[in-house]
């Protein structure tokens, strides 16, 4: 027996040879996720030529295929190890969206800034509204509605990088997605705050969460301005442009550990790291997507992990809340675009387009306003068949979502360049 068979021949964990079904399930969890990320490459590009689907959703529906939702090739534990890389990959793309912002366009058109809060108001509104209305008890519904106000920023990201989009709907999306990703965290911790009310104890039980709030919020604020003045500094004496990944990955890093030790929330000191290198660098901050080619690796390993976290379970009862936290979504966010859309300067259409853009939604959220970056079930007292219904509501998102914001960037925003004619 060659040792190429010899190896084929079985795995560590079962009497049944590796090619099988039952031998990759009871194969080593690192070569099961190796196995898994070339699966999810091949099926991306396959459904990106095809189907012209963004390539993400291949990478999505491999993890979800490999996860005990399907094929249990993969158990959602073996995630564990995987998970600083997981982390890291967030935090880059995160840290990539910051830098992508500019704040003086804010400021410049003050209806821009109106639209990017009230939108994510309207849309934590109107789904807890909607919760409440249909049974949900009144907590779990705030919570759900919080979580909802957010686009995922992730997919929001990458999408953009796939399509290479330019223009007017591309840019207030990236802004959006990173102001109502902030604000949900803030009615995250507000909710926290809120919740920790009903103690009757209030010196023991309500002020140390009011004081987690502020300290939270106030040292990621802090924590990530500091990291962009730091990488402003850095990058001065610096003429090898190659260096500048590194750096900044290196910069990722040292952030998220510091946030991680003082239990801050990494991810919101990343985004306003992104910020504040942008505003003191400007057009001398270069950012390359996912920063390089070994960030791009990581989404790639992100996504299968997002796709992992898929679940279906409970749909038969609980799809009444399901669809109403996707529609109420849905509308609060098109209310706000369209009220305000001729006094930013939108027309109807890139109106239509931006809404579009922003039905991805995110449990991202949870995970900023998370001390740490730890998977987050930090939100004590909620209705566990509310919190389900928004894990449905976000996997369905994540399968639509994506193609809908390509669709709306390259079809009715126009904004994405016609592909190359073949032997042009």
């Amino acid at each position: 027996m060659t040792a190429l068979e010899s190896w084929l021949s079985s795995s560590p964990g079962s009497a049944a040879p590796l090619w099988t079904l039952e031998g990759l399930r009871g194969a080593d969890p690192v070569l099961g996720f190796a196995l898994v990320m070339l699966a999810a490459v091949a099926l991306a590009e396959l459904l990106h030529r095809k189907l012209r689907a963004p390539r993400m959703l291949g990478h999505m529906i491999t993890g979800a295929l490999a996860s005990p939702l399907a094929l249990r090739l993969l158990d959602r534990t073996d995630l564990d190890p995987w998970k600083p890389v997981i982390d890291l990959a967030i935090g880059v793309l995160v840290f990539e969206l910051g830098s992508r912002i500019r704040p003086r366009w804010l400021i410049d058109n003050p209806w821009l800034a109106f639209t990017c809060v009230l939108e994510g108001v309207l849309a934590g509104l109107f789904v807890a509204v909607t919760l409440v209305w249909l049974g949900a008890p009144v907590p779990s519904a705030w919570l759900a509605g919080a979580v909802a106000m957010s686009t995922s920023p992730v997919i929001t990201l990458v999408l953009v990088h796939e399509v290479r989009s330019r223009g007017q709907v591309t840019e207030r999306l990236l802004i959006i997605t990173a102001i109502n990703t902030a604000l949900a965290m803030l009615a995250l911790k507000a909710w926290n705050v809120v919740a920790a009310a009903g103690s009757v104890n209030i010196g023991n039980e309500l002020l140390p969460v009011i004081t987690d709030a502020v300290v939270v919020i106030g040292g990621s604020f802090l924590l990530g301005v500091f990291a962009g003045w730091l990488l402003a500094k850095l990058n001065q004496p610096l003429r090898d442009a190659a260096a500048a990944p590194v750096l900044q990955i290196a910069l990722v890093i040292l952030a998220a550990m510091v946030a991680a030790q003082w239990k801050l929330s990494p991810l919101l000191a990343l985004l306003v790291a992104g910020m504040t290198a942008r505003s003191k660098m400007g057009h001398m901050l270069t950012v390359e997507p996912q920063l390089g080619s070994a960030g791009a690796v990581l989404t790639v390993l992100l996504f299968i992990a997002l796709g992992m976290l898929f679940t279906l379970d409970g749909m038969a009862t609980l799809w009444p809340w399901v669809v109403a936290i996707l529609l109420a979504r849905l509308v609060g966010k098109g209310v706000a675009v369209a009220l305000l859309a001729r006094l930013s300067a939108l027309s109807w259409r890139q109106a239509a387009a931006l809404t579009l853009t922003l039905q991805p939604m995110s449990s991202l959220a949870v995970l900023l306003a998370g001390n740490t970056f730890g998977w987050a079930s930090q939100m004590p007292g909620v209705t566990g068949g509310v919190l389900q219904a928004l894990l449905i509501a976000t996997t369905l998102s994540h399968l639509v979502g994506p193609v809908l914001t390509k669709w709306s960037l390259q079809s009715l925003a126009d904004e994405c360049p016609q592909p190359a004619a073949k032997g042009a």
